[in-house]
């Protein structure tokens, strides 16, 4: 156990590092953030002044260096379009992003599993049939027209949901959360929705289509033979390791819904780190861009050594290495 965590562990700083080199890299070849503070109007004196001010002056490797200890400690810089430090925007945006990516991952098992559950025990109906063809739209409609479609239907023609913002928040600390408020959890319907569709259809056909395959395997057919109950084998039996490579995906998706929450941030508003980013990138803050794509990556290790250990606790085949294994 303590050599699969060592792996991972080495496994996750190269990736970070990696990660780190590549934004490193935004802050060398595009754009200029001395030509960004001071304006095309500055003199030369100055632009030199401020490039010794910035470290900029210094060897490549020496820079990253340095680029690589702050970054360590939280700190990118000053975001060149607000002119705020760059880790105090990621952690104004960051709970909301976080609030919505948690709800819809909870409404995509939640709804997910069990009608892929259903799907596949009821294969051949044509409820089964009917879910299957949702669940293929789900997968093929683009979240941003999900989320427009959403908009036009039960904000503007029904006028059930609002279509933009995250409502009343209250603010515990740093940390802000509309969870706790009614208009809060008005607010955050329509995009956890649109958010949830695509990782919802995705684990419903999952977890069919593994169901399906568990259903077929030895040790159900010899349960059935022994005379247990419908029940007991599907849910006692098949459900049980069916969800064990579920959860690698589903960890993995989690990631996924926080680092591709832009669009639907974007589509609702919504004041996020999709959103923030996104307006970086139109008007190249760099630091911005960096600490976002640092952190998306932290937040991916993360959760994928997280899933690793829950992988090896839960999948008796990893830990053929204890003693007594076979």
């Amino acid at each position: 156990m303590f050599a699969f965590i060592l792996q991972r562990l080495i496994q996750a700083v190269v990736v970070m590092v990696t990660v780190a080199f590549i934004a490193f890299l935004l802050f060398q070849y595009v754009g200029d953030p001395v030509v960004f503070l001071l304006g095309q109007d500055a003199t030369p004196d100055q632009i030199k002044e401020l490039r010794q001010g910035l470290g900029l002056d210094q060897p490549f490797f020496v820079q990253f260096w340095h680029f690589l200890s702050n970054a360590v400690q939280g700190e990118f810089g000053l975001s060149l379009r607000q002119g705020s430090k760059v880790s105090r925007l990621i952690a104004e945006r960051l709970p909301a992003t976080l609030e919505l990516a948690l709800v819809a991952a909870t409404l995509a098992l939640v709804i997910g599993i069990p009608m892929g559950v259903y799907a596949a025990l009821r294969r051949g109906t044509w409820a089964s049939q009917l879910l299957m063809t949702v669940s293929l739209l789900g997968v093929s409609l683009p979240t941003f027209l999900i989320g427009i479609l959403l908009i036009l239907v039960f904000a503007v023609m029904l006028g059930w949901f609002p279509s933009f913002g995250r409502g009343e928040v209250v603010q515990m600390g740093w940390w802000s959360s509309g969870l706790m408020t009614a208009k809060g959890w008005h607010h955050i319907v329509l995009p956890a929705v649109t958010l949830a569709i695509f990782q919802l259809t995705l684990i419903m056909r999952l977890v069919r289509a593994e169901m399906l395959e568990v259903l077929r395997t030895d040790y159900i057919k010899f349960a059935r033979a022994r005379g247990l109950s419908n029940r007991a084998i599907h849910f006692g039996h098949a459900l049980k390791n069916t969800l064990v490579p579920v959860l690698t995906i589903t960890g993995l998706q989690l990631g996924g819904l926080i680092a591709f929450a832009i669009i639907t941030e974007t589509v609702f508003q919504w004041p996020g780190m999709g959103l923030l980013f996104i307006q970086a990138v139109t008007f190249a803050d760099i630091p911005v861009m960096a600490a976002y794509l640092c952190l998306i990556a932290l937040i991916f290790v993360v959760i994928n050594l997280i899933v690793d250990l829950l992988y090896f606790v839960v999948d008796p085949r990893l830990r053929v290495g204890k003693p007594g294994g076979h």
